[in-house]
């Protein structure tokens, strides 16, 4: 897919686009052949039960319902060999009438945190959500103890637009609370 709107695209040739700041990799859709190896690295991250709400005992096919929904529109950043580093989703935030703002969620296989590959989905998910049309991104729950997503969010300007206390249940640290961030495109 050429896109070279974005510096981290794959070209049609599986060149890395000019301009890449990180060697080696490329974010682009999700194609069928990504789609194992993403649910690897969805299903370690709700398994984990720290930072998405979803449930832990989730069976394989829920999580892959989860990260695929229709209205999902699912990307992947690949390193050396094609390997999956990780993982996007953007779609509306809400129907109808709101659907303007976008919301989305990411995750980064636990080998290659760390290596500024969440960044570099968050940018291009910026880019790529404005290019879809969205006026904003928001998040709608993201945990406080996810320190390293929030830095990655303050880094790339979000801004905390309140908290919801003991919105979520740790597996290891109890209630706690969770962000609502937005930014707009």
């Amino acid at each position: 897919m050429d896109c070279p709107g974005h510096p981290f695209c794959r070209r049609p040739s599986g060149q890395i686009a000019p301009g890449m700041t990180k060697p080696k990799l490329s974010i682009a859709p999700a194609t069928q052949k990504d789609r194992s190896a993403i649910l690897v690295i969805v299903t370690a991250a709700i398994r984990a039960g720290d930072t998405y709400p979803y449930d832990p005992n989730s069976t394989p096919g829920q999580i892959e319902a989860l990260w695929f929904a229709p209205s999902h529109r699912v990307y992947v950043a690949t390193g050396p060999g094609e390997q999956v580093l990780g993982t996007f989703y953007i779609r509306p935030n809400q129907p109808g009438l709101g659907d303007h703002v976008c919301n989305a969620g990411f995750i980064v296989a636990n080998s290659a945190a760390g290596g500024g590959i969440g960044t570099a989905m968050g940018e291009f998910s910026l880019s790529e959500a404005k290019r879809l049309g969205f006026s904003a991104m928001q998040f709608n729950l993201v945990v406080k103890s996810n320190k390293a997503s929030l830095r990655i969010w303050d880094k790339l300007g979000f801004v905390t637009i309140g908290t919801i206390p003991a919105a979520f249940r740790h597996p290891r640290l109890g209630p706690t609370d969770a962000d609502i961030l937005h930014r707009p495109l």
